[in-house]
């Protein structure tokens, strides 16, 4: 699948690292360091805008090394680019460690995964059918 992208930024596109990669890692295109203090959030620019085709949807995630080493994740993960946004990428970054953090220009700051997706049309009904689960939710299946 072909994506258009306008990169604005100083950055390289990102790109797949392995041949069986789900994710590209997005850098932060900043002029200067961001420092994130503990259970501080900020909206980090990339410097690239996209056009995807209809029926696909981007979706920014977490890099896991930077949750691990530095309790640093993507705030409202996964993060939904539509077909129709035509803005600059941005990653919304939460610092929720207990010590600050600094952002550096072309710091990979998140992954992106592109996935296809249906819209639902809701139907209005009295009852839904019935299951073995049933409305049992949050812990119902217990501890095995």
């Amino acid at each position: 699948m072909k994506i258009k992208v306008v990169n604005r930024g100083r950055q390289p596109l990102p790109a797949y690292a392995t041949g069986q990669s789900a994710g590209m890692d997005l850098r932060a295109n900043i002029s200067e360091p961001v420092v994130l203090h503990p259970m501080e959030r900020r909206l980090i620019p990339t410097g690239l805008y996209i056009a995807l085709p209809p029926g696909y949807e981007a979706q920014v995630r977490p890099r896991s090394g930077l949750a691990l080493k530095h309790g640093i994740t993507v705030l409202n993960a996964p993060g939904t680019i539509d077909a129709d946004y035509r803005g600059e990428l941005g990653v919304l970054l939460i610092n929720l460690s207990a010590e600050d953090f600094t952002v550096n220009d072309g710091e990979r700051i998140a992954q992106m995964v592109i996935a296809r997706h249906e819209q639902a049309e809701f139907e209005t009904v009295e009852v839904l059918d019935e299951t073995e689960r049933g409305a049992g939710g949050y812990g119902h299946t217990g501890v095995k």
